[in-house]
């Protein structure tokens, strides 16, 4: 059931001449102690719930320093706090300056992210403007004839124009928590847009990565099928001469087929990689293939230190704990915005409207007539549909506050799953690169062994495959190392920048 309680009060002459009535008295009356009494009705934000204090607290990660009790310079993170941004330029390649600026500035995903957020800053100006009042202003001239033919020829004209408007007057905050929500929202998405451009950044680093280390892939297995060729040939020669058997011929057929049937993988990874590149960047596939060919590209070096900071700072730097913070204080005041609904409404209409018979008329003092109206509405019997719609409102609170427990608990387990990860792969790129080292030095007495007759030239072959082998791993070891480098950067929240 909704009551309405209008009251009106026309004005033809000036006001000091007009009594009010006792309904008007009372009317004004009732408004002026609604007025006087207003409040806003439902739960104030404080803030997001505690969660993971302990870890919180703590002056530095868990897994910081590796799983054996490794000291974090042996892993090489200190607890310094990071930059947000640029990341990426530590690693000192102009090429991935240049393709990370491009995604930044031309990215599909990024361009939809900035749209969302245009939208609820739209959303929330709107939100502003409803708690103002609302004017219009309305003008008519009308005219009847009655022509020949008739019993009667006569015509009448009418002119008018007049100046209305409306306020609600925002008596339990039922507006205000919407302006409050909406701003929330808006601030939210502001943070949906920070942390796509966190993951826009990881993405394109890793793919560069992932390409200059299937070329210098591509450049390694080359050279080994030039050996394969030339060890197959070699081994033909011995079998023609009956020193080498079928078998032995066989295994060396076996060797090329697989390191062609690697090349061509790699292939494939290239041009992935680059198609990868050009969607990040907003271009069509293909057209990053000549700006980013090379024959035998250097990786990246990851520095030799990385700041991390401490858990505290990662709760006030991660975009995306903001946004689920901010997603809380939205739906905290969306209870608010419901539970206003159980109390009355109060709306101020007023009008300023002259009429008359000709046009030199409507400037006279007696044609002005004024009307002011307060009117009250009390929706106080629904069937439960605001009760239920106060219930909805709680339960997305409490939905936003478990996701706000989630985004913090991921975010710590993110980053202390990439510092274990980081400082394990560095440990992991010492020991190949020493072995590497090894096998290079094998080589080297190998060749000296084949030039002082001591080895033949397929021995010094086979020793270059273990050797390119070596190299292989060791490339793999410091490609993964410079992923789980750009994954501890997104793990932290780094890369991004307030937009415009």
């Amino acid at each position: 059931m909704n009551a309405r309680l209008p009251f009106a009060f026309p004005f033809p002459r000036p006001l000091g001449r007009t009594a009010l009535t006792p309904l008007s008295a009372a009317a004004a009356a009732v408004a002026m102690l609604l007025l006087a009494g207003c409040a806003t009705v439902g739960p104030d934000y404080r803030g997001a719930p505690a969660v993971a204090s302990d870890a919180l607290q703590q002056p530095r990660f868990a897994r910081d320093a590796g799983d054996t009790g490794d000291t974090g310079d042996a892993t090489g993170v200190t607890g310094a706090s990071p930059a947000v941004a640029p990341w990426w330029r530590a690693l000192n390649d102009p090429a991935l300056d240049a393709l990370v600026d491009q995604a930044l500035a031309r990215s599909p995903t990024l361009q939809a992210a900035e749209a969302r957020l245009r939208a609820a800053r739209a959303t929330f100006d709107q939100q502003e403007a409803a708690s103002r009042p609302k004017a219009s202003a309305t003008a008519l001239g009308a005219g009847v004839w009655q022509g020949p033919g008739t019993d009667r020829e006569s015509s009448l004209h009418l002119y008018s124009a007049g100046f209305d408007a409306s306020w609600e007057v925002d008596l339990f905050g039922g507006t205000r928590r919407a302006i409050e929500s909406a701003s929330a929202q808006a601030e939210a998405v502001r943070a949906d847009l920070a942390d796509a451009q966190v993951s826009l950044t990881a993405e394109v680093a890793s793919a560069y990565v992932g390409l200059r280390a299937q070329q210098r892939r591509r450049t390694l297995l080359s050279a080994q099928a030039s050996s394969d060729e030339q060890a197959l040939t070699l081994v033909r020669q011995r079998r023609g001469q009956g020193v080498a058997t079928s078998d032995e011929v066989e295994q060396r057929v076996q060797q090329g087929e697989g390191t062609q049937a690697a090349l061509a993988d790699v292939a494939a990874a290239i041009a992935s990689s680059l198609d990868r590149l050009a969607l990040l960047t907003g271009q069509a596939p293909g057209a990053l293939d000549a700006a980013l060919a090379a024959d035998d590209p250097a990786l990246p070096s990851a520095p030799a230190q990385v700041a991390i900071g401490d858990p505290a700072s990662l709760l006030r730097r991660r975009p995306d704990i903001r946004a689920a913070e901010r997603r809380l204080a939205s739906h905290t005041a969306q209870i608010g915005q419901e539970t206003a609904k159980y109390f009355p409404k109060l709306s101020l209409f007023g009008n300023v409207g002259v009429a008359a018979n000709a046009p030199g008329q409507l400037f006279r003092a007696d044609k002005v007539a004024l009307a002011a109206v307060p009117y009250l509405s009390w929706n106080f019997l629904d069937f439960g549909r605001t009760a239920a719609a106060v219930r909805q409102a709680e339960a997305g609170r409490d939905e936003a506050a478990a996701n706000y427990q989630a985004a913090v608990l991921g975010a710590l387990q993110d980053a202390n799953t990439a510092l274990a990860r980081f400082g394990r792969q560095r440990q992991a790129v010492r020991h190949l690169q020493a072995q590497a080292g090894s096998t290079g030095r094998t080589l080297d007495l190998a060749r000296q062994r084949r030039d002082a007759g001591a080895a033949s030239q397929v021995d010094l072959l086979d020793v270059r495959r273990l050797d390119t082998d070596a190299r292989l791993k060791s490339l793999d070891s410091e490609a993964e190392l410079l992923k789980d480098f750009v994954a501890l950067q997104k793990s932290l929240g780094l890369g991004w920048a307030p937009p415009a």
